[in-house]
Formats: structure tokens, C-alpha cells, sequence
């Protein structure tokens, strides 16, 4: 069983209300997602565009509830913009969570990314990095991976349909070109299967490196149909590509014992964006919990 001392359960606020997509779920309040999330039996949660940009606004919302900020999404743009935009907007987006109390920041290469384009992610449209271009990222992430640790906090980079760093080799590029000390992997099990790559393998390879896990499941069938027919990332989202853990294709028992046998500490967190109006939040979140409880005895 995973330690209950070193590892947090946490659920992204994705599936009330989509920061990519904001009709979906766009009735759920901010006061209905986190107390939902709370209800469920979770103890964290990362940020969405409901949330109030004031930490000292924000934090009492969460206090009360018992919840608290584990991560939050920030968006690199090391191959499209000078460094500079990157790292002003990064300081900003680290003092924002230090003051909330977390000590995760999870970033992803966003420069020329589809994530958010109307383009098959399947495709040949995602960006592939040229060897400047990877030079740009890898020493990038391991200034900001500096800028991390002198707030007491972690890098961790999410590998991401649609991004540069989609693939397992893409991955192994990263994990090789960054530095060890300063630059660690955001490990998602949803994104991972979607690109085609075995998700326990891969864990097994940079579990020493994992330093904030996504718990994300897939439907084998919409999977299917996704890359049958060259949907976007957004519209495979639409049409439910992704779920909550127990509820997909995916089989986490492994994926537990491997973080179990490493002696992981940190936060594994559900993040399964859905449209609300097929998927219930509180329902899928209650769900999760379950399912997580039974597999770890979390």
C-alpha cells in the first residue's frame, strides 16, 4: 500500500468547469467545485479560471473546506518568444502558488503547440522540436527549475498531447537534456496512453524523477474513434476521451505497486476532464475516491 504519511490525494477543478472549453460546465460555481471536491473526501486540488486570482481571497475559500493548492498549470513558450516573457510570467505564477503553500509547479512547452487548434493531435501537426529548439527548452526549464528551488518548490514538466513533448522518445529527450536536480517529470497516465506509449514502462524508467503524478483514464473506444478519425485534442475531449480512474481502459494497479515500491511522496491527483452534462463532477469525483481507496488503501 502507498504511504498514507507521504502521499495526497488531490482533483483538478477540470472536471466542473474546462479552462479550454468553458461551456463546458460553465454553470458550475467555483463554491460548488471545491466544495464538491472537499465532499468527495479530497484533500487538494489544483487551480482553475473560476478560482479568485488573490491568494488571500482564495486561500480562506479553501481553509475552511480542508483543501489545499498542490499545483497549478503554467504554460511555457521557450520555442515561440524570447525567454524573458517565459521566465517574467513564471516568477509571477511561483509567488502566486508559494503564498498559497504549494510546492509543485507544473509547466508545459506551449510554443506552437495544437492542444488548442481545430488539427488531428494524431497527426504529423504536432510541433517536433529542431536540436535549437530543444537547446531553447531543455535550458529554459533548468532556469526556471532554478527559479523553483529558490522558493523551496519543484519543477515538474507535463508531457502533453499536441506539445513537443508527447512521445516516449520526446520524454526521454527532456528527462536526458534537463538537469536531474532541478528539472523533474509531471507524470500523467492518460496523455501517455493517448500518445501510444505504455504507461508503466515508462514509470518504471523515471519514477525516481516523478515528482507529481495525474491520474487520468482513458475510453479505449473513443480512443479508437479519436485517431480513426483525426479529431483534435479538444474535440476528443468533447467526446469523453478521457474519464476517472476505474472508469477507463487503464490498469493503475501496476502503476500503484511501482510508485509503492519507489517510496513516492508527493501528491497523486485526478484529472479527468469531461463535459459535466454526461459526467456528473461530484458522481465521477466519488467515484475516483472510491476506486483509489480500494487500490492503494489511500
Amino acid at each position: 500500500m502507498l504511504s498514507k504519511e507521504h502521499v495526497k490525494l488531490g482533483i483538478a477543478p477540470i472536471g466542473w468547469t474546462n479552462d479550454d472549453l468553458p461551456d463546458l460546465g460553465g454553470e458550475n460555481t467555483f463554491e460548488q467545485c471545491i466544495s464538491e471536491m472537499a465532499l468527495a473526501g479530497f484533500t487538494g486540488c489544483e487551480i482553475g479560471n473560476k478560482y479568485p486570482e488573490d491568494p488571500k481571497v482564495l486561500k480562506p475559500y479553501l481553509d475552511i473546506r480542508g483543501l489545499t493548492i498542490c499545483n497549478a498549470w503554467f504554460s511555457s513558450l521557450f520555442t515561440s518568444q524570447p525567454y524573458e516573457v517565459t521566465e517574467q510570467a513564471f516568477v509571477k505564477h511561483r509567488d502566486r502558488l508559494h503564498a498559497l503553500g504549494a510546492k509543485i509547479i507544473g509547466a508545459s512547452e506551449q510554443g506552437n503547440s495544437i492542444q488548442g487548434k481545430p488539427l488531428n493531435v494524431f497527426g504529423p501537426d504536432k510541433p517536433v522540436y529542431t536540436k535549437e529548439q530543444w537547446q531553447q527548452v531543455a535550458d529554459g526549464y533548468n532556469r526556471l527549475g532554478q527559479l523553483a528551488r529558490d522558493r523551496g518548490m519543484t519543477l515538474t514538466i507535463h508531457h502533453h498531447m499536441g506539445t513537443g513533448i508527447q512521445t516516449a522518445a520526446e520524454i526521454d529527450t527532456l528527462m536526458d537534456m534537463t538537469d536531474p536536480k532541478l528539472v523533474y517529470l509531471l507524470y500523467d497516465t492518460g496523455h501517455l496512453v493517448c500518445a501510444g506509449v505504455d504507461p508503466e514502462a515508462l514509470l518504471a524508467k523515471y519514477v525516481r524523477r516523478v515528482r507529481h503524478v495525474h491520474l487520468k483514464d482513458v475510453r479505449a473506444d473513443v480512443l479508437r474513434a479519436a485517431r480513426q478519425n483525426g479529431w483534435s485534442f479538444l474535440q476528443a475531449v468533447r467526446e469523453g476521451m478521457f474519464t476517472v480512474p476505474g472508469d477507463g481502459s487503464i490498469s493503475f494497479a501496476p502503476l500503484f505497486e511501482i510508485l509503492k515500491e519507489a517510496d513516492y511522496r508527493g501528491w497523486m491527483v485526478v484529472e479527468a476532464e469531461q463535459d459535466p452534462a454526461n459526467a456528473n463532477p461530484f458522481e465521477y469525483a466519488v467515484k475516483a475516491r472510491k476506486y483509489i481507496r480500494e487500490q492503494t488503501g489511500l
